[in-house]
């Protein structure tokens, strides 16, 4: 009877391994539906619990991130993380991108009164419908992402900083329970950081700006399955820029001349680098210093800030822009010059700065609204390619030599800061 038993006992063994291969295959493409038809909102309630995502990054750096000195990642930091491998969405109305598009990178914080304003803009834009617009959040925030999830008028995908102080509650880059407050002496509090110039230590909400924009740099130009070819220009705005409707059509024509018009101009502009500026409306373009507000370079000029990843992460200022004006371009060996035409085509709105006006308060923007008007002129694309070029010298605002504002004298953030550099290439390799 035992050995007649035997036969019997492999079947129901074999039986059970089939089972279990096939609910996994099902699994496997639930998960995979899930993936590309679930909002990213949906998916942070269902799957808070990773233990039903442990699956891996797919590109090619995998098996090198590993080697990164980054905090210990957080459920969420992991999640978000690998949502940023979703593909864009909107691909059904817009199948195509076109060959010549200007990448757009509009970089937010938690601020939705702003950024419904800037949406509602762009929606507006000429040619919008051609290019691809990257959303990267710092952090996660319910409202900023549900307004970005209602962008129905181009390919729009979203990235979320895995690694923001806003994602970890408990620890760095969030606050720590040993971290040092204020002016605080380490020693005799036995706490954790290093001051900045000014004896104050972090501010987690503070540095989370420029650790957002180092992280987004380094992703757009070398993490996104969707921008590691892209060898044209990426134009940058900010949640509180109100985009005109010629700025795309503005962009296409300054990136185009600039070869010929000004060799030496590092980047393209659509608003003057004096953000209370409207332009000067002469009969002629306008080389200046890079402003901070709708700015676009190429991956050449990438290229070579991210040579200068110690010299932006060692900068005692929290500012990413104040940094670059006061070390980074300087360190380039000549003038940083960018170009524009003589009539903006952005503009910063707003009166209050990064993290102030937070959740659905309207005491930032004057009545609740933002009543900026556009002239006629201003409404299509108004650059003549025959204009010669002005170049405005010795301008004022931050150079070289100034010392910072503080808040970036933490040890900790400056390390992270070079491995966000780190993260897409082979630590003794080369850049590619």
């Amino acid at each position: 009877m035992a050995l007649n038993n035997k036969p019997r006992l492999k079947d129901a063994a074999f039986r059970r391994f089939l089972s279990l291969v096939l609910i996994t295959l099902f699994g496997v493409v639930l998960l995979l539906f899930l993936l590309q038809t679930n909002t990213v909102s949906n998916l942070v309630t269902e799957y808070s619990n990773e233990s039903g995502l442990d699956f891996e990054l797919t590109y090619n750096h995998t098996h090198f991130r590993r080697l990164l000195n980054v905090p210990k990642q957080s459920e969420l930091s992991i999640l978000l993380e690998k949502r940023n491998l979703l593909p864009p969405r909107n691909l059904d109305l817009f199948p195509k991108l076109a060959n010549d598009h200007i990448t757009i990178v509009l970089y937010v914080h938690n601020r939705p009164q702003y950024l419904r304003v800037v949406v509602e803009s762009l929606s507006k834009v000429v040619g919008i419908g051609e290019t691809l617009l990257i959303v990267s959040h710092d952090g996660y925030f319910q409202e900023m992402n549900k307004i970005v999830e209602g962008i129905r008028f181009c390919q729009v995908k979203q990235i979320f900083a895995p690694y923001s102080p806003h994602v970890f509650k408990k620890s760095f880059p969030g606050v720590s329970p040993l971290d040092c407050k204020d002016k605080e002496d380490a020693v005799k509090k036995n706490c954790t950081g290093n001051p900045d110039q000014y004896g104050n230590h972090r501010s987690p909400k503070i540095v989370s700006l420029k650790h957002h924009w180092w992280w987004m740099m380094n992703t757009v130009w070398d993490g996104l399955m969707e921008t590691h070819k892209h060898s044209g220009h990426i134009l940058f705005i900010e949640e509180d820029h109100f985009i005109f409707p010629n700025a795309y059509r503005n962009l296409q024509s300054l990136t185009a001349l600039k070869p010929k018009k000004c060799p030496n101009c590092y980047a393209a502009n659509l608003a003057p680098s004096d953000v209370k500026s409207r332009g000067e409306g002469w009969d002629s373009l306008i080389a200046e210093r890079m402003g901070n507000v709708g700015y676009a370079f190429n991956r050449t000029v990438w290229r070579k800030i991210r040579t200068k990843a110690r010299e932006f992460c060692f900068f005692d200022d929290y500012n990413w822009d104040i940094t670059m004006w006061a070390t980074v371009y300087p360190s380039f060996g000549g003038p940083v010059y960018s170009l524009r035409g003589p009539r903006t085509s952005a503009v910063h709105f707003g009166k209050c700065g990064l993290h102030q006006g937070q959740g659905n308060k309207e005491s930032c923007i004057d009545k609740g609204v933002v009543n900026i008007k556009v002239p006629e002129i201003d409404k299509g694309g108004n650059i003549n390619s025959e204009w010669g070029v002005q170049v405005l010298q010795h301008q004022g605002g931050y150079q070289a030599g100034f010392k910072g504002w503080g808040g970036w004298g933490d040890l900790r953030d400056r390390e992270l800061c070079l491995e966000f550099a780190n993260m897409y290439h082979f630590r003794h390799g080369t850049s590619s």
